[in-house]
């Protein structure tokens, strides 16, 4: 498997959507230690239920995707290089094995490797479809002890307040909870993967946060995807004719 799943669609689409969590797979060349089994399968791995909700508005919305072939923990895609969580070598307080003492050498590994095909490949949609770019990511309902976290989607923004305002209010008349740059703010650099393609095209950058609890029972994000469908053709008029499901 290619560290990059590319969907692609013919004419117009509202938007690019990008999925840089949609993996929790370790490429060959990589295996967990053992002492990080405990972290297959959690949200530290991968964004669960990310995945699924991009296939199915790519589908419904005939929008071009790019989605991430391995898991954030080799090395994330949507840190900007330098960043302390690049490597993320802590998670619920307990050392991540897989990212302890790594040289120099390794790190380059994973970056030409992983990072950087994905971004060439998100550089490439985003030029030639120029569309709004939205990325697709979840969150857990309570993040490291912390109190639970009530809103259902989170929408984030960096520069495009008034865009990201348009989609929240979409959502909400759909009946969700939602709430602007949280549980993360993307103002904090924590959309960078969106905002770097976005920008080199002059586009609109967003991104979706959808708790887990939703993103991750089959039955709520089968129902959750046509509203999200519908909220963003809302938010992203643009001539381009509905798609069915597949």
């Amino acid at each position: 498997m290619e560290p990059v799943e590319l969907l692609e669609v013919g004419g117009p689409a509202p938007v690019v959507l990008s999925c840089e969590h949609a993996s929790q797979r370790l490429p060959p060349g990589w295996t967990w230690p053992d002492e990080d089994r405990w972290l297959v399968g959690t949200h530290w791995a991968w964004d669960i239920g990310a995945a699924e909700i991009t296939r199915g508005l790519s589908a419904r919305l005939g929008a071009p995707a790019v989605l991430a072939g391995f898991s954030r923990l080799l090395v994330d895609p949507n840190r900007e290089p330098g960043s302390p969580t690049l490597f993320r070598d802590v998670a619920d307080g307990r050392p991540v094995h897989l990212n302890l003492g790594l040289s120099e050498e390794e790190k380059q590994r994973r970056l030409q490797g992983l990072y950087e095909p994905y971004h060439r490949a998100f550089a490439d949609l985003a030029l030639r479809h120029r569309a709004p770019v939205l990325g697709v990511h979840t969150f857990t309902p309570v993040y490291e002890g912390g109190p639970p976290r009530e809103m259902e989607i989170g929408v984030l923004f960096g520069r495009d307040e008034e865009p990201a305002k348009r989609l929240a209010a979409s959502l909400a008349a759909r009946g969700f909870k939602v709430a602007l740059n949280e549980p993360y703010s993307g103002r904090d650099g924590l959309i960078y993967a969106c905002e770097t393609h976005a920008r080199r095209c002059g586009q609109v950058a967003l991104e979706l946060e959808v708790r887990q609890d939703v993103a991750g029972d089959p039955p709520r994000r089968a129902a959750l995807i046509p509203a999200l469908e519908e909220a963003v053709r809302a938010c992203f008029s643009r001539s381009c004719p509905p798609r069915g499901s597949s």
